[in-house]
This record gives C-alpha cells, structure tokens and sequence, in this order.
C-alpha cells in the first residue's frame, strides 16, 4: 500500500509519511475530547442566546415602550393630525353670558396604564392654532324664544365637524355646558332651551350625545373644572415620577381603611372676573367641609383605585367681581352722599365745581357715576392706602375664625406647603398696566400700585399713547386700575387672609403658552372612564398579541440554533461511528502486524529472500 506524504505541508527536515491504517486512529478523537468538543459548542449556542436574542428582546420591548410613549403624548404645537386612526376626539360648547364658544380636543389611545389620565389636548388647525370658534350674544338671549336654541348652536359644530374626520364623529362626545347667564333665567326656560338641543342636535348631526350631555352647570361645578383643568397642564396628576417636585401628604378613602399617599402637590385656584370670584384648593380627608362647599371626586378611570381621588374646597362669590365691586362702591358712595347734603344741606358732587374726592381713582381724574336724575361728579386724589380701607365693609367678614368672604367657610390653607394660580382680574391688575404679572409679591405690588394711584391723570393718558402699558389695556382699565389694584389686594389678604409674606402666587394669562379653560378641565373629567374601553381591549388581546411580537422576532434565532444543534449532533454521531468502525478494523489485522502499528511511524525491514 502507499504512503501519505506530508513533506508539502512542513519543513523538509520534519519529512515524515503516514500508512493508510494509521491515519483513522489519528483524526478520529477520544470520548474525553468528543464531550469537550460538545461543551464548547453548547457554550457557544448559548452565549448567541443570551447575546443576540437577550439583546434583540430588549430592543423590542424598547421599541414597544417607546410606542406606547409616543401614542400617549400629543404635542401642545404641533399640526393634529386627522390621518392618525388612534387618535380621538371631543367638543365641549361653553355657553356663557356674553357668548358660545366651542373648543375641539384630541387625545391618543390610552396607553394601558391605570393610573395614567388621558392626555387631552387642544385640536390645532395647519396653521398651528388652537380650533376654537366664538359667536354672540349668549344663549340666555334666546328665552323667549327657545325653539332657536338649535339654530342659535348650528355654527359652532358645523365648524367643529368640518375639523374632525367623518369617520369618528359617532365616537365624539359632545357636551354643552352653559354658566352664569343661563342660571339667572327661571328653571322652565332653562329648560326649554335645553330640551330644544336635546331634541334638534342629534338629526343633523352624528356626534355621541345624550341628554346628560347638556345641561346648566352650577358654579361649584365651574371651579372643578378650572382646578383640574390647571393642574393638568401644570402636570400634577402625574404621580409617577414627582421629579423634585413638592409633595403632600394625603388621606384617601378606600374599601377597607384610610390609605396615606404621598404625591404632587396640586396647586389652588384665584380667579376673579367682571362679576364673581372664586376659590379652589385641594383640602385634606381630616378636614370637615360642608358638602356645599366639597367636591370629592376620583379622576381615574378605575374607581376602586385611589391614587386621583381629590377632595377640593370651591366657593364662588357673586358680585365679588373687579366690575361688580365698583358698581357696589360707585352705588354706596351716591346714596350716602345724597343722605349726607339733605343732611347737611350741602351739594357734594352734585356738580363738576364742587365734585365728590374720590380715593380710589387717579388724581385729577373726573368721573360721572348714577343716572340723570342721581348723578354724581367724581374726583380723584389717587390714595391706594385709604381706598384699601374704605373697601373693606364690602368684604362683608365676619370676626369668625376660618371665614371668608361674606363670612363663608374657608378651610385652613397650610402656606408654607401650597401653591395657587390667580387668573382674570389677578393677572390683568398686576399686568396691564403694573407689568408685575408673574410671581406675587405683596409689598412691590403695594408700592406700585400706590404710585400709579398717585400718578396724575394727564400723565397715565401720555404713557399710554406712548404704548408703554399692555397691548390689551384700554382707557376703561386705565380709569379703574386704581380701584381693582386696591380690591385685588384686599380680597387677596382681607378677604382669603393670605399673609402679605406669601410668596406662592403666580398671577397668569397662560400656563406653558396656553390659554387654560374651565373646559378642559370638563372634558376630562366627564371623559375618566374612557380609558376602561382601551384597557379592556389591550387585556383581551394582550397575551396573544405579546406572544406573537414575541415569537416573529425570536423564531429566526430558535430556528438557527435548532439547526446548530442538529449539524452537532450529526458530528458527534459520525465521529462515534468512525471511532467504531476503526475498533472493528483493528481487531482483523493479524498479531505480526499489529507492533508495527503501534510501536513506529515507519514498518520494520522485511527479510529479502534471494
């Protein structure tokens, strides 16, 4: 037989041949080395597991978090977009006194989560703006004629409709909340009107409306709404991650005992208009409330979790307006007067030579109050300090401890640990004309509002021709500055005993660049239970649906290393069946032959016969 020659592969002192019977013995490997082998495979398949598959896994449910992050976050800015099928919508009309207004909002899919609120934003046109539509007079114009309630709504959702896809006006809530000027009409034209929307709204069009869906609200239930919907923007339903944020203990009631969360502090709410003021701060479960006064309330859409239960003292104070305030003033300061000259005999005010001083307006400004036939010449000497004092009766206190206005029940306000938002009145008298809006602080505004008192009239009209006040500012804010700075602080600090050291009020316009609206905060409280429908979806096809994410992206890789291990096995085989085979082969040469084979690499000299 030949020899394999091996002289190519090394140097040729290293020359050496192989028989053909050797060769077997020398590439099949021992059991020790046929487990080794095995070992180190296996040890490779599993570090492809833990690497590549562990890795892949993770960035799969990186990317599905990631998803749901991006479903549940609609940007404040952006142009909404109507192509996206998860996004949804909802209206609420605002029938005030003056005027309607309706207010479109979307929101994305709710992510899952329960304690999670829906994150409710405005709908924004391709030009970024806010879609909102306004009309006048107000609702309250039509009592005596409620049949064209209807006709009188018709605008607002056409225009509201044209924004919303067409295949998702059937899931739209639609809710029409109307204030102040529909509670001053009797109950039966409220009614009236009302019953014309019920009847009408649902023929042309598709909206999700129900009767509950319109109705008068009460002013309790405004100030809610304003107190949710400006801790919502603020952030502070959030209680995930609090990000150094300052918390409070509370007291929510549950099944079985009294739980203590800690979570954000919420924030409370100032807000004056033309004719009312109103209070609204979150209150602790220890703290006794009448129920007129108390809204408790759960904003998660499960109830039996606690963690958005809220307890919330509201008060609304009609004629406690800056506009309302003044004409209580003007009509106190005629009928005493007029009490004083039959008295006296004297005619205070009763011509422009002889005008009736007045503190509380700028100096040197002539004013005209009451009718023909009470009118009343006005002057102004512009002292900030006295008119604070004469404003003080109409606060109409109490020497009770804990009241309020009008002697109403206020709850102890822990200032150390609180922050509130003033809107309205709160801002435009610290902004207007102060250009103090922003961060409170008592003893600068005093100062500035006591000099502008004291500024002349002629000056104040100079500085306004040359724009240094507000865009906004008119002649009328102008005039009654003085006045509604003095009320301002004096509802403020008398009327609410917020001490002249507090330092946690912010007067606004906009909270993060946006107009905050009572308006949503109704939406997303009568929206709270929304959340259940996609929870409920996500449970029912959630196993199946991770399952099957699961099994795409990893079946390639089971796949490979099912084939790995079989290629393994099939080598581990073959080498055990050459290794037999060798045996056998073994055994069949002849004992003369053998000691060549296993003692030298090269055969003995055979004996030449001659």
């Amino acid at each position: 037989m030949g020899r394999i020659s091996f002289s190519c592969l090394f140097p040729a002192s290293w020359h050496f041949s192989l028989s053909p019977q050797l060769l077997p013995r020398i590439l099949i490997p021992s059991f020790r080395q046929l487990i080794f082998i095995s070992l180190v495979f296996c040890l490779i398949g599993l570090l492809y597991l833990v690497l590549v598959i562990g890795k892949g896994h993770v960035s799969w449910i990186a990317r599905e978090n990631h998803f749901h992050r991006h479903l549940a976050r609609v940007t404040d800015v952006d142009v909404t977009d109507t192509s996206n099928p998860n996004l949804n919508y909802g209206l609420v009309v605002d029938c005030g006194s003056s005027g309607s207004r309706v207010f479109v909002y979307c929101w994305p899919r709710h992510n899952g989560n329960p304690h999670e609120l829906l994150d409710i934003r405005q709908m924004r046109d391709q030009h970024r703006k806010p879609v909102v539509m306004k009309i006048k007079p107000g609702i309250s114009e039509l009592a005596k004629t409620p049949e064209k309630a209807s006709d009188y709504i018709y605008p607002l959702l056409s225009f509201a409709a044209q924004h919303i896809p067409k295949n998702k006006h059937q899931e739209t809530p639609l809710y029409i909340l109307c204030t102040a000027g529909m509670r001053v009409l009797p109950e039966s034209q409220q009614e009236a009107i009302l019953e014309d929307l019920r009847t009408d709204i649902p023929v042309h069009f598709k909206f999700l409306f129900s009767d509950s869906h319109v109705e008068v609200i009460s002013g309790k239930q405004e100030g809610v709404y304003a107190w949710i919907g400006i801790n919502f923007v603020l952030g502070r339903f959030n209680h995930g991650d609090n990000g150094g944020e300052a918390e409070v203990e509370v007291h929510v009631p549950s099944s079985d005992q009294q739980d203590t969360l800690r979570r954000k502090r919420t924030a409370g709410v100032l807000d004056m208009g033309g004719v009312s003021t109103q209070i609204a701060y979150e209150v602790p479960k220890t703290e006794e409330v009448a129920k007129n006064l108390l809204a408790e309330f759960n904003l998660g859409c499960d109830a039996h979790r606690t963690e958005h239960v809220y307890r919330v003292y509201v008060s609304t104070f009609l004629g406690f307006g800056g506009n309302a305030a003044r004409q209580r003033y003007e009509e106190n300061l005629i009928q005493k007067t007029v009490i004083r000259n039959k008295l006296l005999g004297e005619h205070v005010g009763e011509t422009a030579e002889s005008p009736l001083l007045d503190p509380c307006l700028p100096t040197d400004l002539e004013d005209q109050i009451g009718t023909s036939t009470e009118r009343l010449y006005l002057r102004g000497t512009g002292d900030f300090d006295q008119c604070r004092q004469i404003l003080q009766p109409f606060l109409n206190r109490t020497n009770d401890t804990q009241s309020s206005l009008n002697g109403v029940y206020q709850p102890a306000i822990d200032y150390s640990n609180s922050q509130f938002y003033g809107f309205s009145e709160f801002y435009y008298c610290t902004e207007d004309v102060l250009r103090m809006g922003g961060d409170y602080n008592a003893s600068k505004y005093a100062a500035a509002a006591k000099g502008y008192c004291a500024t002349k009239w002629k000056t104040l009209q100079e500085r306004f021709d040359s724009g240094l006040y507000a865009s906004h500012a008119d002649y009328h804010r102008l005039k009654y500055q003085c006045f509604k700075s003095a009320w301002m602080y004096e509802v403020f600090h008398s009327g609410f005993s917020f001490p002249t050291n507090y330092k946690n009020l912010k007067t606004a316009l906009l909270v993060y660049e946006k107009e905050v609206q009572w308006t949503l905060g109704a939406i997303l409280y009568r929206t709270r239970f929304l959340p259940l429908r996609d929870i409920q979806q996500e449970s029912l096809k959630g196993t199946h649906s991770h399952w099957r994410h699961s099994f795409s992206f990893v079946n390639n890789h089971y796949l490979f290393l099912a084939c790995f291990f079989i290629v393994l096995l099939s080598i581990i085989l073959y080498l055990l069946r050459l290794r037999r085979i060798h045996r056998l082969a073994v055994k069949r040469y002849t004992p003369s032959s053998v000691p060549w084979l296993e003692e030298g690499l090269v055969t003995p000299m055979l004996p030449i016969t001659l």
